[in-house]
Formats: C-alpha cells, structure tokens, sequence
C-alpha cells in the first residue's frame, strides 16, 4: 500500500520524514560495507530485489482516493539480505516508483517508511523470535518468517497507515474501517503466499542466497 497523493498535513510529512531518516542513519551505520563490497552474490541480490520489487509495486489497485494496495514482498528481501541491505533495496524500488510516476517525490520518506521500513523491521523482530525459540523443523523458518511474517509486516504497515490518516482527519474511522480495515485479512493472504512460497523456492534451490537462515539448526 501507499500514498499517491500528497493526503497528509506538513507537520507530519515532517515527522515521518526524522523517523525515516532516524531509522536509515542505523542501517547505514550497522551495514558492514566491506562484506557487501567483497560479496558480489549478495550485491546481485541487492540490486535484483531492487528491480523486481520496483516492477512489482507498478501492480496496485486504488481504494480511497491518493491510497492504492500492492504486493509488498519485502519479507522475502529481508530474510535474503537482512533488515539493513533490505531497507536499501527497497529503497531504490521506491526511487524507481518515483520515476515512473505511480507515487510523487514528496511522499518518499513517508511511503519508504510504510511499505518498507516497517515491513523490514517486523520481519526482523518476527525471524529473531524464532531464532529464540530455537526451533529444529526448517519448517518453522518457512511458516513463521516467511508466510506468518508476511502477513504480520502488512498488518503492521496498514494499520500505521490506518492511524495516521484519522490521526491527521484525513478519513474518518467510519470510512477507515468500512472501506479499509475489514479488507486487510483479505491483503495478507496473497502478501503470505507470494513471500512465503519464494522463501520456501529459496530454501529448497538456494539456501545460501537467505542470509538470515541458520541451517545448523535444522539438521
């Protein structure tokens, strides 16, 4: 989901703007730069995601006016790469986005903190859970980071956009709730299948591109 048009007062594009920039100075300062420079493989998979994510998020249907719905797909970046490289990712799918005109510069800062920083972090709150339960079957990688976490992300992310649009007067909570938030189960369901079939495809072919799977644990 993201803004298409600019529905939000100054003083909060203002806000969302030092929460987003708060969040990037740690990805930038916790990213190991010379790992990523020597890891060509990783910067194949950086760039990648970019790309797919950035032709995904062209695919999106309206709801209220200046508010559409998308594939997210930002649980499986973040189980690839982690939540730092997958926040640059997204990021650069945004830039893309901007270019092509689906959302306006200005809302940069807000839409990068909803549809990718947000779902970013939840994933990496969801993946340290399960490490620290320490679970044996890999299929609790698979279910809970990447079908669960899917759908936690986007629930995570339209209710923060749900509380800043009636928080500001935007929409009313009547409108909010009736043409909005009964809907979000309806947007997990796809959001978990897309993430959770590509981590399980990554899993099976490819365990070496998921840099948050630990695959000691599950022999």
């Amino acid at each position: 989901m993201g803004l298409t048009d600019n529905l939000f007062p100054a003083w909060l594009l203002l806000v969302t703007a030092v929460m987003f920039a708060g969040i990037l100075v740690r990805a930038v300062r916790q990213t190991d730069w010379q790992w990523l420079r020597s890891e060509q493989r990783l910067q194949h998979c950086l760039f990648g995601a970019a790309v797919v994510l950035g032709f995904l998020w062209q695919l999106r249907a309206g709801l209220s006016p200046g508010l559409s719905i998308h594939i997210f797909g930002m649980t499986a970046v973040t189980l690839m790469l982690g939540w730092r490289l997958a926040v640059f990712s997204g990021l650069l799918a945004s830039v893309i986005v901007v270019i092509t005109g689906r959302e306006p510069a200005s809302l940069f800062a807000v839409n990068g903190l909803i549809t990718v920083m947000v779902p970013a972090l939840v994933t990496h709150a969801i993946m340290r859970w399960e490490r620290r339960r320490n679970f044996r079957n890999f299929f609790a990688y698979i279910f809970f980071c990447g079908f669960f976490g899917a759908g936690a992300s986007v629930l995570a992310a339209g209710m923060t956009m749900v509380v800043l649009l009636w928080l500001t007067g935007v929409y009313d909570w009547y409108h909010l709730q009736h043409d909005y938030v009964r809907y979000l189960p309806l947007f997990l369901l796809p959001e978990g299948f897309v993430n959770g079939v590509v981590v399980t495809g990554l899993m099976v072919f490819h365990p070496e591109l998921l840099t948050t799977l630990d695959e000691r644990r599950y022999r």
